[in-house]
């Protein structure tokens, strides 16, 4: 199976029609998974974007959603990368193993202990927080994936610290790679994701801002992608 790629303000990613169309192509053509939004094409820097080109852009954003519909491809549909992970494992639990890096050890440990519980039979061969301090630390990990051999690895580190590392664990291991962000404090219920509502009304930004009113910095990016948009510039 090969796919088209879509270049936005020189961001490329895959306009896939659905959850599992991506998840039949990445089971064929392993490699890392990044989430696209409207920040990620605004900020996007020559070292994040050709991070994004050389791997498996995905949408992620109703704004993303709406210029690769008005580009033909109508079908694009928008796959939140926080519900993305765990329809992988769902998918993949009974055949593959996993390798998990990321975030503070109190809430990599309790992921880990619920993944066990949400899909008792899932194979978990690691998994480390991701305060990496040193390169010593960095090479210990990597070994570590490579005599462990996991099929998938998800890493929450935050962009593009997390890509910069799955790119160095992918040079020695290939497998399936995802960065998650704050994914893994959404799923132990450290931080509360906006409503459906907000999610189905594609408001879940409008819904962290009035959580959280020093996220209108951010925000004020949506709208210099919205004057993109209107005037077709990406």
């Amino acid at each position: 199976m090969t796919h088209k790629k879509v270049s936005l303000n020189g961001v490329e990613l895959h306009p896939f029609n659905s959850e599992g169309e991506l998840l039949d192509y990445v089971n064929l053509y392993k490699g890392i998974l990044v989430a696209i939004n409207a920040e990620k094409i605004l900020h996007a820097t020559d070292e994040t974007r050709a991070i994004i080109n050389r791997n498996i852009g995905y949408c992620d954003g109703a704004g993303v959603q709406l210029v690769l519909q008005q580009k033909g491809y109508k079908d694009a549909c928008k796959i939140p990368g926080c519900e993305l992970w765990l329809k992988i494992v769902q998918r993949f639990y009974h055949e593959k193993s996993f390798y998990l890096v990321g975030t503070t050890q109190q809430i990599i440990e309790e992921t880990v202990t619920k993944l066990k519980k949400d899909f008792p039979a899932i194979q978990i061969k690691g998994f480390r927080n991701g305060y990496i301090k040193t390169e010593e630390e960095k090479v210990i990990l990597i070994e570590d994936i490579m005599v462990k051999k996991p099929d998938v690895v998800f890493v929450a580190m935050g962009s593009p610290k997390q890509e910069l590392l799955m790119e160095e664990m992918q040079k020695q291991h290939l497998a399936i790679y995802q960065g998650l962000g704050g994914s893994l404090d959404v799923y132990t219920g450290h931080v509360e994701r906006a409503p459906r509502w907000w999610l189905d009304h594609n408001l879940e930004f409008a819904y962290r801002l009035i959580k959280q009113p020093k996220r209108i910095g951010r925000q004020i990016h949506l709208i210099r992608y919205a004057y993109w948009l209107v005037t077709r510039r990406l």
